[in-house]
């Protein structure tokens, strides 16, 4: 493994790309610490702790506990996803969109600038609800806000929004001269910085007692193969195949070749869980800002660690995973372009029946996935609250985590080979090297 490492950094290229995405990626940890100005950090902490199981609690976990110290990346890049997934939304049922999808590169850098549009837009909406909600805070008495009115909802909105700006800027740098996807690089260091205050907070329960070693090493073991199970999913497909007929266009010969089209076990990737939490969390969230008896029933009944609460969050998900993934692979384009190609699958008939033997195996693979996402999702109220471990382990994080390490490793191994080096893995070779 030593070797292998030593390979990576061996190549000047791979190595300038490694450097300069972790020295990006600590900018945007160093932003993480800084304050909003007109924010008292020492009152903010112990107040936002009142907010635990709140959209806003979500929203901090995706900014990497930028949120919880309003910071001036508070927003994250969260204000960026949420225009990406719109745009893609708006590309199932607007036309205009719909065409800028199918224009190939041009249509593609036009769908990126109206992303980057909607992500201002976006950025100065939430800030003036930020500002509006860190007014409403306080601890003992003591304001969060040091500075109140019009000129803090000003410098909130300009400071946040720049910031949001900042860091979708270091994504886009990333994805262009680093390694990785940016955007999904700076999500996965915000939940990996967690970590070592969940470590510490073991080590803690380790000596008070409270976690006993033998317990520890079993929960250790499921979560080996809890990790096992992700890395499955986020890698596992169903290849259809496609045999593609010879056309003769001059004096070339094109097609007469075998290919597949990849069904994702999990097209729909960490979305759904998503949706779900910000769904299950919208009561607990208008409750925060209006008291109410009837509100705070509801709350009761869909608390975390209830079997309503646990029943709902698996349905919901299992919901989202089939209407995000109808969303974004449509079986009726998937057969007009191999028709388009003279392409087609053997034994099944081109057109509408190609399209009902897509949608129908994609119907059946998207299944397990979406059972297996309801698992993953309510396994840290199962670990966390039934089984005792002092961090919430499974969730968002760990797909996100998970599947950021895949992608990232499959690039490294990409600069690997084409410098004719053996590789990152010789046993259990990533997906992209088969």
């Amino acid at each position: 493994m030593i070797k292998k490492f030593q390979d990576i950094f061996s190549i000047p290229e791979l190595k300038k790309r490694i450097l300069f995405t972790i020295g990006l990626l600590v900018v945007f940890r160093i932003g993480a610490h800084i304050t909003t100005p007109g924010v008292n950090p020492l009152a903010l902490g112990p107040a936002f702790q009142s907010q635990q199981g709140t959209i806003f609690a979500l929203y901090d976990l995706f900014a990497g506990g930028a949120l919880s110290r309003a910071t001036i990346f508070a927003l994250g890049i969260m204000p960026y996803i949420s225009a990406s997934i719109i745009i893609q939304l708006l590309q199932a049922v607007i036309p205009y969109f719909e065409k800028l999808a199918k224009e190939g590169e041009e249509g593609r850098k036009k769908i990126t600038q109206y992303t980057r549009y909607g992500t201002v837009a976006l950025s100065l909406i939430q800030s003036v609800g930020m500002s509006l909600y860190l007014q409403s805070l306080n601890w003992e008495g003591v304001s969060v806000v040091t500075m109140s009115g019009l000129p803090f909802k000003l410098l909130t909105m300009v400071t946040m929004t720049a910031g949001t700006i900042f860091v979708m800027w270091l994504g886009e740098q990333i994805s262009e001269r680093g390694i990785g996807n940016g955007i999904s690089l700076i999500i996965m260091i915000g939940i990996i910085a967690r970590y070592p205050t969940d470590f510490l907070n073991t080590w803690k329960a380790i000596q008070m007692g409270q976690l006993t070693p033998f317990r520890m090493i079993i929960l250790f073991g499921i979560m080996i193969v809890v990790v096992a199970g992700v890395i499955l999913i986020t890698q596992g497909q169903r290849r259809i195949p496609v045999q593609y007929a010879k056309r003769i266009v001059g004096r070339k010969v094109y097609g007469g070749r075998s290919q597949y089209i990849p069904l994702r076990v999990n097209t729909a990737g960490v979305i759904p869980i998503i949706f779900a939490q910000a769904v299950l969390m919208f009561p607990t969230t208008i409750a925060t800002f209006f008291k109410s008896d009837m509100l705070q029933g509801v709350i009761s009944f869909v608390s975390p660690g209830t079997w309503l609460h646990t029943s709902l969050y698996a349905i919901i998900i299992i919901f989202f995973t089939y209407f995000y993934t109808a969303i974004v692979l449509n079986p009726v384009d998937l057969a007009d372009n191999m028709q388009k190609y003279g392409g087609f699958i053997p034994g099944i008939r081109p057109g509408k029946r190609t399209s009902d033997y897509i949608d129908r195996i994609l119907t059946r693979v998207t299944l397990p996935g979406a059972i297996f996402l309801a698992f993953i999702a309510v396994l840290p109220d199962l670990l966390y609250t039934k089984a005792g471990l002092p961090f919430a382990f499974g969730g968002t994080g760990l797909l996100i985590v998970v599947g950021v390490m895949l992608d990232t490793l499959q690039q490294i191994e990409t600069h690997l080979l084409m410098r004719h080096y053996d590789g990152f893995m010789k046993k259990g070779r990533l997906r992209g090297r088969r």
